[in-house]
């Protein structure tokens, strides 16, 4: 077999608008014959996906689920272009395998994921591929996040199109509903961090800088502008990170207050949103 170059795998990519897995096990099936790999994706269906890459694949399942001692969560999305499709048995049928592989493996990334075995010498990379072509549509499998932790708590919404994971930092039977009811803010809510201290710098910037210019066109003296946008700063940290946010089934409580009223040491040290 010839040596296959990174160089040749991004060429392929190129002309067929196919993943960089596939089109290297596209030209080690042809050993290295570009005309012979394009008829190899176009057989599997991989390449047709390639014409579809204008469209947009915004339908689809979002599966989360745990191992049996709720240590180890994933949360995927498998899209398509179509609910007729996204509400079909095979589909769903299909992410939830996907879903039963990554939480039985354990990839630590989406690329990972794709290349693991789906049914004999299928990748799941492939198996995806393949739908492409059989279906008619754009399938995408657009979204992948593991977690670990010491209890970790999982909701998906009734219409397979929103899940969620929420991982606590401790263990009891006791905080399984609890957990659910933080899943369910998350999922309401769509906090950006678990805390103030998590958010990413780039938005702290970007909210500082949309402050100080709320302030300055209200008239506001330029010396003032700094404190003014870290005033909305924190109201925004208080709006939109999770531990801050008002608890949706009590509004006298914040989430971090009403975890503590569970136990004073509970906290949630990360969550997954994923959501079509």
């Amino acid at each position: 077999m010839s040596k296959i170059s990174v160089a040749d795998i991004q060429k392929l990519r190129e002309i067929t608008g196919a993943g960089m897995m596939d089109c290297k096990k596209a030209l080690e099936e042809s050993n290295g014959d570009f005309e012979g790999a394009q008829d190899y994706l176009r057989k599997k269906g991989i390449a047709k996906a390639a014409k579809r890459e204008d469209r947009e694949a915004k339908e689809g399942v979002v599966i989360a689920q745990t191992n049996a001692d709720q240590t180890r969560g994933i949360v995927l999305a498998l899209n398509c272009e179509t609910d007729f499709v996204a509400r079909n048995e095979n589909f769903i049928g299909m992410t939830q395998k996907i879903a039963d592989i990554a939480l039985e493996n354990f990839p630590a990334s989406l690329e990972d994921l794709l290349a693991l075995p789906y049914e004999g010498a299928v990748t799941i990379g492939e198996k995806v591929g393949e739908q492409n072509g059989i279906i008619g549509e754009k399938i995408e499998l657009s979204n992948y996040h593991a977690l670990t932790g010491a209890q970790i708590v999982t909701y998906n919404h009734s219409n397979n199109k929103r899940s969620v994971l929420v991982v606590l930092n401790m263990s009891d039977a006791a905080f399984e509903g609890p957990g659910r009811d933080v899943a369910m803010q998350i999922a309401a809510m769509n906090p950006v961090s678990v805390s103030k201290d998590d958010v990413d710098t780039k938005i702290v910037e970007k909210e500082i800088e949309i402050g100080k210019e709320l302030a300055r066109n209200e008239g506001k003296a330029e010396d003032m502008l700094e404190k003014i946008a870290l005033g909305r700063l924190n109201k925004f940290f208080a709006e939109n990170t999770l531990l801050s946010q008002k608890f949706v089934k009590n509004n006298d409580l914040t989430v971090d207050q009403y975890l503590k009223t569970l136990n004073k040491e509970l906290t949630v040290t990360a969550f997954k949103h994923v959501a079509l």
